[in-house]
Protein backbone atom coordinates (compact mmCIF):
# COMPACT_ATOMS: atom_id res chain seq x y z
CA UNK A 1 0.00 0.00 0.00
CA UNK A 2 1.36 3.39 -0.58
CA UNK A 3 1.78 5.98 1.96
CA UNK A 4 1.55 9.80 2.33
CA UNK A 5 3.82 10.88 5.16
CA UNK A 6 4.03 14.76 6.31
CA UNK A 7 7.24 15.32 8.54
CA UNK A 8 7.73 18.40 10.46
CA UNK A 9 10.98 18.80 11.26
CA UNK A 10 13.34 21.17 12.78
CA UNK A 11 15.19 23.09 9.50
CA UNK A 12 18.94 22.36 10.18
CA UNK A 13 21.53 20.25 8.18
CA UNK A 14 21.65 16.65 8.17
CA UNK A 15 17.99 16.31 8.83
CA UNK A 16 17.00 14.72 5.38
CA UNK A 17 19.65 12.62 5.82
CA UNK A 18 18.71 11.18 9.30
CA UNK A 19 14.77 10.77 8.17
CA UNK A 20 15.94 8.75 4.94
CA UNK A 21 18.07 6.33 6.24
CA UNK A 22 15.66 5.09 8.46
CA UNK A 23 13.54 4.46 5.19
CA UNK A 24 16.45 2.51 3.61
CA UNK A 25 17.33 1.08 6.74
CA UNK A 26 13.99 -0.73 6.63
CA UNK A 27 14.19 -1.65 2.87
CA UNK A 28 11.87 1.10 2.38
CA UNK A 29 11.85 2.31 -1.69
CA UNK A 30 11.06 5.87 -1.32
CA UNK A 31 8.44 6.44 -4.56
CA UNK A 32 8.28 10.15 -3.40
CA UNK A 33 10.57 12.77 -1.33
CA UNK A 34 9.87 16.61 -1.59
CA UNK A 35 11.34 18.81 1.02
CA UNK A 36 10.65 23.19 1.56
CA UNK A 37 10.58 25.58 4.51
CA UNK A 38 6.82 26.15 6.03
CA UNK A 39 5.54 29.31 7.61
CA UNK A 40 7.79 29.15 9.95
CA UNK A 41 11.31 29.34 7.93
CA UNK A 42 13.21 27.40 11.05
CA UNK A 43 10.74 24.27 10.43
CA UNK A 44 10.73 22.45 7.01
CA UNK A 45 7.78 19.78 5.80
CA UNK A 46 8.38 16.56 4.11
CA UNK A 47 6.02 14.80 2.31
CA UNK A 48 7.69 11.14 2.02
CA UNK A 49 5.47 8.63 -0.33
CA UNK A 50 6.63 4.85 -0.08
CA UNK A 51 5.08 1.30 -0.82
CA UNK A 52 4.92 -0.87 2.48
CA UNK A 53 3.17 -2.99 4.81
CA UNK A 54 1.32 -1.28 7.56
CA UNK A 55 3.09 -2.76 10.59
CA UNK A 56 6.47 -1.65 9.11
CA UNK A 57 5.53 1.81 8.62
CA UNK A 58 4.34 2.12 12.09
CA UNK A 59 7.44 1.09 13.08
CA UNK A 60 9.37 3.58 11.40
CA UNK A 61 6.62 6.19 11.93
CA UNK A 62 7.80 6.15 16.16
CA UNK A 63 11.54 5.65 15.26
CA UNK A 64 11.07 8.69 13.14
CA UNK A 65 9.11 10.65 16.35
CA UNK A 66 12.50 9.86 18.28
CA UNK A 67 14.29 11.43 16.14
CA UNK A 68 15.24 15.11 17.78
CA UNK A 69 14.88 17.37 14.79
CA UNK A 70 11.45 15.57 14.41
CA UNK A 71 8.73 17.99 15.60
CA UNK A 72 5.61 15.67 14.11
CA UNK A 73 4.65 12.43 11.69
CA UNK A 74 1.39 12.45 10.11
CA UNK A 75 0.81 9.30 8.16
CA UNK A 76 -2.18 10.58 5.92
CA UNK A 77 -2.79 7.86 4.27
CA UNK A 78 -7.00 7.34 4.02
CA UNK A 79 -7.32 10.93 5.12
CA UNK A 80 -8.75 13.77 3.40
CA UNK A 81 -5.78 15.81 2.12
CA UNK A 82 -4.98 17.64 -0.57
CA UNK A 83 -1.66 16.85 -3.29
CA UNK A 84 -0.09 18.27 -6.02
CA UNK A 85 3.23 17.49 -8.27
CA UNK A 86 4.82 19.86 -10.52
CA UNK A 87 5.94 18.76 -13.98
CA UNK A 88 7.77 20.11 -16.61
CA UNK A 89 7.94 18.60 -20.16
CA UNK A 90 9.34 19.04 -23.48
CA UNK A 91 7.20 17.57 -26.44
CA UNK A 92 8.80 17.26 -30.52
CA UNK A 93 6.44 19.56 -31.72
CA UNK A 94 6.78 20.98 -35.13
CA UNK A 95 5.04 24.18 -35.98
CA UNK A 96 2.18 21.18 -37.71
CA UNK A 97 1.91 19.75 -34.85
CA UNK A 98 1.62 22.47 -32.64
CA UNK A 99 -2.14 23.05 -32.57
CA UNK A 100 -2.91 19.37 -31.65
CA UNK A 101 -0.32 20.19 -28.63
CA UNK A 102 -1.78 23.01 -27.47
CA UNK A 103 -5.30 21.77 -27.42
CA UNK A 104 -4.16 18.75 -25.14
CA UNK A 105 -2.40 21.52 -23.12
CA UNK A 106 -5.55 23.23 -22.95
CA UNK A 107 -7.93 20.30 -21.29
CA UNK A 108 -5.18 19.56 -19.20
CA UNK A 109 -5.22 23.65 -18.06
CA UNK A 110 -1.22 23.14 -18.53
CA UNK A 111 0.70 25.64 -19.17
CA UNK A 112 3.71 26.31 -22.00
CA UNK A 113 6.58 28.06 -20.54
CA UNK A 114 9.32 27.80 -23.42
CA UNK A 115 8.69 27.54 -27.11
CA UNK A 116 11.33 27.09 -30.00
CA UNK A 117 11.08 25.56 -33.38
CA UNK A 118 11.57 22.14 -32.57
CA UNK A 119 9.57 21.83 -29.20
CA UNK A 120 7.68 22.88 -26.70
CA UNK A 121 7.94 22.92 -22.85
CA UNK A 122 4.38 22.60 -20.97
CA UNK A 123 4.09 23.23 -17.12
CA UNK A 124 1.29 21.18 -16.03
CA UNK A 125 0.30 20.73 -11.83
CA UNK A 126 -2.31 18.45 -10.39
CA UNK A 127 -2.75 15.15 -8.20
CA UNK A 128 -0.62 11.80 -9.67
CA UNK A 129 -3.31 10.77 -11.77
CA UNK A 130 -3.57 14.55 -13.92
CA UNK A 131 0.18 14.25 -14.49
CA UNK A 132 0.64 10.66 -15.51
CA UNK A 133 -2.64 11.70 -18.19
CA UNK A 134 -0.88 14.37 -19.22
CA UNK A 135 2.49 12.66 -19.95
CA UNK A 136 0.48 9.68 -21.62
CA UNK A 137 -1.04 12.36 -24.21
CA UNK A 138 2.01 13.90 -25.36
CA UNK A 139 3.68 10.49 -25.85
CA UNK A 140 2.77 9.98 -29.19
CA UNK A 141 4.57 13.47 -30.19
CA UNK A 142 8.22 12.10 -28.88
CA UNK A 143 8.84 13.23 -25.05
CA UNK A 144 12.08 14.75 -25.40
CA UNK A 145 12.97 15.43 -21.67
CA UNK A 146 10.96 15.22 -18.28
CA UNK A 147 11.48 16.99 -14.98
CA UNK A 148 9.13 15.69 -12.43
CA UNK A 149 8.32 16.85 -8.29
CA UNK A 150 7.44 14.75 -5.87
CA UNK A 151 4.20 15.33 -4.62
CA UNK A 152 3.75 17.78 -2.12
CA UNK A 153 0.34 17.61 0.34
CA UNK A 154 -1.55 18.89 2.76
CA UNK A 155 -4.31 17.85 5.11
CA UNK A 156 -7.59 19.44 4.45
CA UNK A 157 -8.92 21.79 7.81
CA UNK A 158 -12.48 20.26 6.53
CA UNK A 159 -12.44 16.45 6.99
CA UNK A 160 -16.02 15.89 7.16
CA UNK A 161 -18.68 14.73 4.40
CA UNK A 162 -19.69 17.14 2.14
Amino acid sequence: MKHTISVMVENHFGVLARVSSLFSGRGFNIDSLTVGETEDPTISRMTIVVEGDDRILEQVTKQLNKLIDVIKVIDMTGENFVERELLLIKVAATPAMRSEIMQIVNIFRAKIVDISFNSLTVEATGGKAKIDAIIGMLRPFGIKEIARTGRVAMLREFRGKV
